[in-house]
């Protein structure tokens, strides 16, 4: 008898590879098929900033009688609390979370750097330098001028299938992402990467990710700065390695037991 999908909720509001990619990477943790469900339907929240979706259905009184599992799972801003004691917490994205929910955990993470075991064979690697942008960017007229003028720069488009996005980010010698999942993505292939300006997004998330994997987080490139910056981009081994592989281990020994294929 084929195995039952597993119902997780990821923000699909609009094309991004960042949010589509929790179905492939639980999948790959879980050892099933992965299905997309309704917040109030939900086994489980894995990637994504999405805390505040669990926190609307679990927070009131009408709340449904099952306890969603939290893997991984980030927020944008501060929430109420009054959700976290109706589900289960297994992991969350990093530190900052913890201490906003007031939840003593050490077991941080964000799902999204298992995307390479996800994905299965390492791309070959090319010399170009990914540019990764966060869809509220897209269409930005400098980047379209950057673009014109620096051929060593390749656009990868967030709206693009999950596994080509993750791919064409593995091929890289070096990426710049104002996009948090181009970041994590790059680093779970061990590409070298710089985090570019998110302007009018928050900036939470990235500091907690970082934090969550002992990466520091110096302030971000700006949208300007990125032609002068090219030159001296580093194309070595990431300097927080052992804190991706520690993650990545977290992940797989927290992901929840009863939720695995045959549990």
């Amino acid at each position: 008898m084929a195995e039952a999908a597993l119902s997780l909720y990821w923000w699909n509001a609009k094309p991004n590879f960042g949010d589509a990619l929790s179905q492939s990477v639980t999948a790959f943790a879980a050892g099933r098929p992965v299905v997309h469900a309704a917040p109030r339907a939900a086994e489980l929240f894995a990637v994504g900033s999405i805390l505040q979706f669990a926190k609307r259905v679990w927070g009131n009184d009408t709340r449904p009688a099952h306890r969603p599992a939290i893997w991984g799972t980030g927020m944008m801003a501060p929430l109420k609390t009054d959700f976290v004691a109706h589900v289960d917490i297994h992991m969350l994205r990093g530190p900052i979370t913890a201490a906003l929910l007031g939840v003593k955990t050490e077991a941080y993470g964000d799902p999204g750097v298992l995307s390479a075991e996800a994905f299965g064979a390492r791309p070959e690697r090319h010399d170009k330098i990914g540019l990764v942008l966060h869809h509220s960017q897209l269409g930005d007229p400098r980047i379209a001028a950057l673009l014109k003028a620096e051929a060593a720069v390749h656009y990868i488009d967030v709206q693009g299938p999950a596994e080509t996005v993750c791919r064409e980010i593995g091929a890289c010698a070096h990426v710049i992402s104002s996009s948090l999942h181009g970041l994590i993505v790059a680093d779970s292939y061990g590409v070298p990467n710089t985090w570019l300006d998110p302007m009018q997004h928050a900036r939470l998330k990235y500091y907690d990710y970082g934090a969550g994997v002992g990466r520091v987080m110096p302030l971000p490139l700006t949208h300007d700065e990125i032609a002068a910056a090219l030159p001296r981009l580093g194309t070595g081994d990431l300097p927080y390695a052992s804190g991706i592989a520690e993650a990545k281990d977290r992940l797989i020994e927290n992901f929840p037991a009863h939720l695995k294929a045959g549990a």
